[in-house]
């Protein structure tokens, strides 16, 4: 069975085999050396002043992040699942919120935000997702975060980059937090998160706050090679693996624009086959389609082609299909799902079949990338 959906996403061989060594002892020189190269390799993916690694999925470092970093009153932004956890976090401690929220197809914009701040002077923290997974939108959080800056410096900026870090290369000039998670683009199983904090975070989180998801007793021990509790000691091995992985095939940069070059080839393809992308702004990490038939799409791409893609949530279920494009994807298997699809649309009446999807792939993908 191909995994393709946007989260979680396979996890190489070379990896799996990393993974499967004999346990270190997360109190041990060993383990600290792993954990080092580790750390060197965040530092040098977010391009931020530390990071940090919580033995937690996604969510564990959005609640860290909010628990750290939201002295006063948060702004939300919600068009999915997952901005409308951030606001559900803000509410579980009991602290002031203020959201926004738009259609899950639909992109914050600067305006908005920037009179919310105007309404609210007493926010103190903004938290966005970069790219809203729920229905693959991208928002344009490099430009909010650079409006609220100026608005006023002292505004934190919480970004999560779960479904973004390794996506794409990400300016954070103008972020405080950036979250990731091992199951998206760095090819891992769930349950390693990561938070790239700039200085201005640093000087928030001050003695932190919470216990387990305190940020300054983690970053003290993390500045150590260690951590404040048990670590994520497989995980952290498998980490570095990928990123010897990444190196192999070209490094950061190249994965960047394989992922870019692949997102706007796939979308092409898509359309070419007769579909509908779903966000008006969408994400590179994954291709969103709107269709009646998604749920009979899914099912034979699962049952008859071996592929399986996720689905929608709340009022989109049923209504949209998620195709992961993040990561060291193999071309050929992306061909095979894409002509996946188009064999299942000519199954359903849609289409007469002729393998123009995979052809419009091939064709722009090597328009826009030089290959080895």
């Amino acid at each position: 069975m191909l995994l393709f959906t946007p989260g979680p996403t396979p996890v190489p061989e070379a990896v799996r085999v990393a993974m499967s060594a004999p346990t270190l002892h997360h109190r041990t020189p060993e383990f600290e050396a792993i954990f080092k190269e580790a750390r060197g390799s965040l530092l040098n993916l977010f391009g931020m002043e530390e990071a940090i690694m919580l033995a937690s999925s996604g969510t564990g470092a959005m609640e860290a992040s909010i628990v750290n970093l939201s002295k006063g009153k948060t702004l939300t932004i919600n068009a999915g699942k997952f901005g409308e956890r951030f606001g559900k976090i803000v509410k579980a401690y009991n602290k002031e919120l203020v959201e926004l929220k738009y259609e899950w197809n639909t992109p914050a914009s600067v305006d908005d935000v920037l009179r919310t701040l105007n309404s609210h002077k007493d926010i103190d923290s903004i938290a966005i997702q970069i790219c809203e997974s729920a229905g693959g939108l991208r928002h344009p959080v490099e430009e909010i975060a650079k409006a609220v800056k100026e608005f006023n410096k002292d505004i934190i900026v919480i970004a999560d980059g779960i479904t973004a870090v390794g996506v794409e290369k990400l300016d954070v000039s103008n972020i405080d937090a950036l979250i990731a998670g091992s199951q998206k683009a760095l090819m891992l199983p769930p349950g390693l998160a990561m938070i790239g904090l700039s200085s201005a975070a640093i000087d928030r989180i001050g003695n932190g706050s919470g216990y387990y998801l305190n940020l300054a007793s983690e970053l003290a021990k993390q500045k150590k090679n260690t951590t404040a509790y048990t670590a994520a000691t497989t995980l952290i091995i498998g980490l570095n693996k990928i990123f010897e992985l990444i190196e192999e095939q070209g490094g950061l940069d190249r994965l960047y624009s394989v992922t870019k070059v692949r997102s706007k080839a796939m979308l092409k393809a898509l359309e070419a086959i007769g579909l509908k992308i779903y966000p008006n702004s969408p994400a590179l990490a994954m291709a969103t389609v709107i269709d009646e038939d998604s749920e009979a799409i899914r099912s034979l791409l699962k049952s008859k082609y071996g592929v399986n893609v996720a689905g929608g949530q709340d009022h989109l279920k049923g209504k949209i299909f998620r195709v992961n494009n993040m990561g060291l994807i193999n071309t050929s298997d992306m061909l095979w799902v894409i002509d996946s699809i188009e064999s299942a649309l000519a199954e359903l009446g849609r289409l007469e079949y002729s393998g123009i999807g995979a052809r419009v792939f091939s064709q722009e993908f090597k328009l826009e990338l030089k290959w080895y």
